[in-house]
């Protein structure tokens, strides 16, 4: 375990707040491909990048420990670290770095009264919901999110995470560097809309997806600008939708990741053909037609809201991956995925059940 990682080797450096298992599993969530900026830097401590800031985040019985790491300058880039702690801290307040993480893990969301519904509505989500408690939605930055999932077409969550990667090292801002590991902000609209932008993307791998990054871009910045796109989280979920299917390389589907893990959308269902067997299949919906039309498409997402009403997009995220396994003959994180969705959580459901660590660190 690296040193910074343990609360008790900088304690100065980390707080915390109550957050029992039952509410928030980091395992489960920032493994699942909802998003692709955290990393797993030693075992049970999660590094990632939030706000503009570089995280680490950890939990302890029912604590959810976090540090914060400040931005270097280049006089400061070299500066070597003392006793495995950062060179420079982020100077954010408590109530801030509280006020972020509740934020972006929707704390004020009562999870374990969810389950409880959902499980009381749906026999199936009773029966797999206990291997797979706190399993929240996260709520992400929605600029980083639609780019995130454009990318996420014909492709896997390895792979994905390597590109965004590229993405922010090539185009974002560098934040710091923790173990010779740099970390970098996810870019701007403005820093993806110049004129070599696709060309750039093409080299660092993106294919086709080069140009629906590009071109989404630009739509944004000529159009509703990032803050439209924001205030898309106070728009129906019909309108925000509407105007996220418009731009290129945005589908139903990947639209319905973005309402669901950026813009409020808790009702919105992403579907794929994996989610459509499992509707027929475990649920018995009939559906005319052997192929996932734009209908079919519409009438899942319906069955899934009225069975388990307002919050379906985050039952979903619990009761479809158990069944996902028999689909494939190829491991979960070697499939390749049209959408995270189609193994959301099945990145590394397969590892302990208990979450990491039992006792309280002081």
């Amino acid at each position: 375990m690296k040193l910074r990682d343990a609360p008790s080797a900088c304690p100065s450096l980390w707080r915390w707040l109550p957050c029992p298992p039952a509410e928030l599993r980091l395992d489960l969530v920032l493994s699942s491909g909802q998003s692709f900026r955290w990393w797993e830097s030693s075992p049970g401590a999660w590094t990632g990048v939030l706000g503009g800031r570089v995280w680490t985040l950890r939990q302890d019985g029912d604590r959810l420990w976090y540090t914060v790491y400040g931005e270097e300058d280049e006089r400061e880039e070299e500066e070597e670290e003392r006793d495995g702690c950062p060179a420079k801290a982020a100077k954010l307040n408590a109530a801030e770095t509280e006020r972020i993480l509740r934020d972006y893990f929707q704390l004020d969301v009562g999870l374990s009264a969810l389950y409880h519904a959902w499980g009381a509505a749906d026999p199936l989500f009773r029966k797999v919901a206990k291997d797979f408690p706190g399993v929240r939605v996260l709520r992400q930055d929605p600029v980083e999110c639609l780019f995130s999932f454009i990318c996420t077409s014909n492709n896997h969550i390895s792979r994905i995470t390597a590109m965004i990667e590229r993405l922010c090292q090539a185009f974002g801002r560098r934040l710091c560097c923790l173990d010779s590991r740099p970390f970098h902000a996810f870019p701007s609209l403005s820093e993806l809309t110049g004129a070599d932008a696709e060309a750039r993307l093409r080299a660092l791998g993106f294919g086709y997806r080069a140009k629906f990054v590009s071109g989404s871009a630009r739509a944004i910045a000529e159009g509703l600008g990032p803050e439209g796109l924001c205030q898309l989280r106070s728009a129906p979920y019909a309108e925000a939708r509407r105007v996220l299917c418009a731009l290129p390389g945005v589908g139903a589907k990947v639209a319905d990741c973005v309402c669901l893990l950026s813009l409020d959308k808790a009702e919105a269902v992403p579907v794929d053909t994996h989610v459509w067997q499992i509707a027929r299949q475990r649920y018995g919906v009939a559906l005319g037609g052997k192929s996932l039309t734009p209908r079919a498409y519409q009438e899942i997402g319906d069955f899934f809201r009225e069975l388990w009403g307002p919050r379906a997009g985050w039952a979903q995220a619990v009761s479809i991956p158990p069944f996902l396994a028999p689909l494939s003959s190829t491991p979960s994180h070697a499939h390749p995925i049209i959408s995270p969705f189609q193994v959301l959580f099945c990145a590394d459901l397969r590892k302990g059940q208990k979450p990491a660590g039992s006792q309280h660190q002081a």
